[in-house]
């Protein structure tokens, strides 16, 4: 794929999103499908003066490990993932692959299991992160594969990418900085606040925030981006919601999600396809019934549902919540091998209140911010 667009992501990934410096060390790690994207991001980096290392993930080899490994080698943590979450300054993740489903028939509970023992792995990037030690971004590159999934054609899944992304604007370093300046209005509200309620169908959940920090997602860890989120205080999550959307959990898709929650814990979790994954899931261990994070979509250039989170998430007009591990930055504290997003739709009648005050209908927000 040649496009000026490419050229413009790969400059605002390595300049905005990761904010790259003279010597300092990224790891890139894709499928050789995004070529096109790696090799700009390679020029960029090198134009800044960076060391680049790369990984290119070959088709299968996951499905091949969580099909034949033994208990000892999902125990396993790898010295060398150790090593890249200790080592590098930046991590560049870019997402496109040859099969989005190629993990969908591998029971769940092997992978909860291998992720439960590479939990020290995981510990140390958040722990990096919450330092501001380390920059690290997640994009997609436009393939076949996840065309399909969004119902689309390739032509218009890609232009559904660079729209998200900003980069049919002609500084779209510039857009990210406009979002990110609204957003912080949004979150200089939400701060003097403790008490969260959303209603919607099937929905009446409250929870409080006092003490936390609302987070400004602008570009820098995930690109596309566009939410505001903070996690809940533990064990003040009460009562209903039904999730609009499917839950998507390695290429499996788990539709009609319900739970329900009594101080915080999801006591009750049903869902109309994919029951077994859903409470392996919630049963990988003790943090992984709460939530560990609650956010508010806001990239109304996101304008549909594609079964990738890294775009569903960041639906206008969306919430999510996250079951499992809080991000530390937001001062969450719950423990888990799990971090699964969970959306649902708010633009058919959805309400957010804080502290009783309505601030948001129908998908919008009713204050001007």
């Amino acid at each position: 794929m040649s496009d000026l667009r490419i050229k413009r992501m790969a400059k605002v990934i390595a300049r905005y999103c990761l904010d790259l410096k003279e010597g300092q060390y990224i790891h890139i790690s894709a499928s050789d499908l995004a070529k096109p994207l790696i090799r700009e991001i390679y020029k960029e980096a090198l134009r800044i003066g960076s060391h680049i290392v790369h990984s290119i993930s070959i088709d299968g080899l996951t499905e091949y490990f969580y099909t034949y490994a033994t208990k000892k080698q999902l125990e396993h943590v790898s010295e060398y993932a150790r090593f890249t979450a200790s080592f590098f300054d930046a991590y560049l993740t870019i997402l496109g692959g040859y099969n989005t489903k190629s993990l969908s028939n591998v029971d769940p509970a092997k992978m909860s299991y291998h992720a439960k023992a590479n939990e020290s792995v995981s510990t140390i990037q958040q722990e990096r992160m919450a330092n501001d030690e380390i920059k690290i971004c997640a994009t997609q590159f436009p393939t076949y594969a996840s065309a399909q999934d969004a119902c689309m054609s390739y032509f218009r899944y890609a232009e559904f990418v660079f729209q998200a992304c900003f980069l049919n604007d002609e500084n779209p370093i510039q857009s990210w900085q406009n979002l990110a300046k609204w957003q912080s209005k949004i979150i200089n509200y939400l701060s003097t606040k403790d008490q969260i309620r959303v209603v919607a169908r099937d929905t009446d959940l409250t929870m409080r925030t006092k003490g936390r920090t609302w987070v400004n997602c602008d570009g820098k860890v995930n690109f596309p981006d566009g939410e505001v989120f903070t996690g809940p205080i533990e064990n003040s999550v009460n009562g209903k919601i039904r999730f609009t959307f499917p839950g998507i959990y390695m290429g499996r898709e788990i539709e009609d999600i319900y739970l329900e929650f009594k101080d915080g814990k999801a006591v009750k979790a049903l869902a109309g396809v994919g029951q077994d994954v859903l409470l392996a899931q919630l049963n990988s261990d003790k943090g992984a019934r709460y939530v560990g994070e609650f956010a508010i979509g806001t990239n109304y250039g996101i304008d549909r549902f594609t079964k990738n989170m890294l775009f569903d998430e960041k639906i206008g007009g969306t919430i999510h919540l996250a079951m499992g591990m809080s991000i530390p930055v937001s001062g969450g504290v719950n423990q888990s091998v799990i971090h699964w997003d969970m959306l649902c739709n708010m633009k058919d009648g959805g309400e957010l209140y804080a502290d009783g005050e309505l601030f948001y209908k129908n998908g919008s927000f009713t204050k001007e911010f």
